[in-house]
């Protein structure tokens, strides 16, 4: 190939052919790629971002390493597109996210060249120490594992306690930190302040390599000095960044280096691996590199629905969801209550909780990425008389489960859990279905759920959540923007019964009981009349719901969550015949519509579901 000329992405064979490029071949390519990104990003929404600002990186990792030889373990996987774009996957891009496509994380069954499935924060460094041990035990020293890690995901426990084991493990491990002073809120805590030292702190290690470099060339008194500085290196780092916690872990530190020079990066990539020994190398990057919207707002561009290339406008304003009416909510109660507190786990903007943020400072904290810790701060906040509510991710609730159950519900400690992207979530696919919460919560004593259908009964549950006297109270709520359609004149907090004297009940709650109603409808059309019933406060349900649901002769549940565990599942018992549809399987990336009626939840299934049933 000659190296002289330019580029063409569309002819290469990647990712062997990368290697074969010159320096300015690979700028070049860069550029294209950026391209791609904006592009097919701007239709199918997803990470821009994170993923401009990785660009150079990822060009450099698949130059230095063999993947899949050598095991590249992306930390979250939401900045894995390029990668995805340099491992084969170039022509089914434009299909990310999209039903049938291409993931927007990492996925070994979609590829050899992921080596981990991706999605939540914080995992990539054990996941990586894993991979690495089973090459030594094999006698493989020659390949690596490699976690690319974002500064933000620093923030979270498993990362130290990954690190905690790498350092003292004598294998190839090496972890790259791409520190970009975001995660998906600006990146906040003491590490993340560290962090940000070393990002300008290049005057030691610069300094130390020269050093190094001219005194093992020094004969006689070159060794002995290079020892006695060796030995003096702490007083060294202490006068110019005041230490290194990496290598005090054990890791050999390279770095800091431009994230978008390629031949600084190759250079400190070829520098670790020569190494055969656990190694940190810190790279410095630029989030939303290239675009020049995401670089103003890299908060707002992380993940990000469609949106118009020319001014960066989003075809969809987020400003109408529940996530923003759950933090309007919060706010009207917080003006007149001042234990009310808001938390939240780096997503201030994902849950709403900006506008609390800039009204309430001392009352709002952002903990970054650290669910576990936001969790037990809360029951620390409650036992002193605060109403602290955590606003979280459904599937990022899962890592809680044992702070909830061991830190807030066994002394009953009142915290609000605001449980949002509960439900089906459409693109971002397996990791991040909020499909589990309900099974979860429900099963931990000391815990009310509440799930309600539109905004006005979403304000209702958060009035009933913030005023209750003890235990965990969680409402959970959709993403995106209220959808219903049916009359909101006579709404409660509890349930509610549309009664038309037919012995066929349709229970649900939350966003499908617009669905249910549909569903009602075409059977009246098919000449099938059936009640309704919908559940607010899910659980504990009212005692009069058992007695309701003995009443009729068939009862068909319909929910948006996991089957095991479920609601339905639950009150099932209390039914003549019952007919449950939940999800019982992952689910992947398609759009939400898509995705339940593939779980029978559209309200074209559930009609048919109940016409098939009663003819029995």
């Amino acid at each position: 190939m000659d190296k002289t000329n330019s580029v063409d992405i569309n002819k290469l064979r990647l990712p062997a052919d990368l290697r074969k490029l010159s320096i300015a071949q690979c700028d070049e390519l860069c550029s294209q790629i950026r391209e791609i990104l904006i592009s097919t990003i701007s239709k199918n929404g997803g990470h821009l971002a994170s993923n401009l600002g990785t660009v150079e990186l990822t060009m450099a990792l698949h130059r230095v390493f063999h993947s899949p030889k050598d095991k590249l373990v992306w930390d979250v996987s939401h900045q894995s597109y390029t990668h995805k774009i340099l491992t084969g996957r170039l022509s089914r891009f434009d299909s990310i996210r999209l039903k049938g496509g291409i993931s927007g994380f990492t996925r070994p069954s979609e590829s050899k060249h992921d080596a981990f499935v991706g999605g939540h924060s914080s995992t990539a460094v054990s996941a990586a120490l894993g991979m690495a041990t089973a090459m030594k035990l094999a006698g493989d020293n020659k390949h690596s594992a490699v976690a690319i890690v974002g500064d933000g995901a620093t923030s979270g426990g498993l990362f130290f306690e990954g690190i905690n084991n790498a350092g003292k493990s004598k294998t190839n491990t090496i972890v790259v930190i791409n520190n970009n002073e975001m995660s998906i809120s600006k990146s906040v805590g003491g590490f993340a302040k560290y962090l940000s030292i070393m990002r300008t702190s290049d005057s030691y290690i610069k300094t130390k390599g020269v050093v190094q470099s001219v005194l093992s060339k020094t004969p006689i008194l070159g060794k002995p000095i290079t020892n006695t500085i060796r030995y003096s290196k702490n007083v060294f780092k202490e006068a110019l960044i005041h230490s290194n916690f990496f290598e005090e872990m054990g890791f050999e530190f390279v770095g800091p280096v431009d994230g978008h020079n390629l031949s600084e990066l190759e250079y400190a990539l070829r520098q670790a691996k020569s190494m055969h020994k656990p190694v940190i190398v810190y790279v410095n990057t630029i989030k939303g590199k290239g675009y020049a919207p995401a670089e103003a707002n890299p908060g707002e561009f992380h993940g990000i629905g469609s949106f118009e290339i020319s001014t960066g406008n989003p075809d969809v304003v987020s400003a109408d969801s529940f996530s923003a009416e759950f933090g309007n909510a919060v706010c009207q109660l917080a003006q007149n209550d001042k234990r009310i507190c808001a938390v939240t786990a780096a997503m201030k903007y994902g849950t709403g909780l900006q506008h609390f943020a800039r009204r309430f400072p001392e009352r709002f904290f952002d903990v970054g990425i650290a669910e576990e810790h936001a969790v037990t701060f809360c029951g620390g906040l409650a036992t002193m008389g605060m109403i602290p509510v955590f606003a979280v991710y459904s599937t990022f609730l899962q890592r809680t489960v044992d702070q909830i159950i061991h830190d807030l519900a066994i002394e009953k400690t009142h915290v609000v859990l605001g449980v949002d992207r509960a439900g089906v979530v459409g693109g971002d696919g397996e990791t991040h279905q909020g499909v589990f919460d309900v099974p979860i919560l429900t099963s931990i004593p000391n815990t009310t759920v509440y799930s309600p259908s539109c905004y006005e009964e979403l304000s209702l549950c958060v009035n009933e959540a913030i005023s209750a006297k003890e235990g965990v109270i969680a409402v959970r709520y959709p993403r995106g923007e209220d959808k219903s359609s049916f009359s909101k004149d006579k709404l409660s907090s509890d349930y509610s019964l549309e009664n038309n004297g037919s012995k066929i009940l349709l229970v649900t709650y939350g966003r499908l009981y617009n669905n249910v109603l549909k569903a009602k409808t075409i059977l009246e059309g098919q000449g099938i009349n059936a009640d309704v019933l919908k559940l607010v406060k899910i659980h504990p349900v009212s005692a009069d719901i058992k007695n309701i649901l003995s009443q009729y002769d068939k009862v068909f549940f319909f929910e948006e969550g996991y089957v095991n565990g479920s609601v339905s599942q639950k009150l099932a018992l209390c039914a003549k015949k019952s007919y449950i549809n939940c999800i019982e399987k992952f689910l992947s990336h398609s759009d939400v519509d898509s995705l339940l009626d593939e779980c029978g939840l559209s309200p074209e299934k559930m009609a048919g579901k109940v016409k098939e049933s009663i003819h029995e």
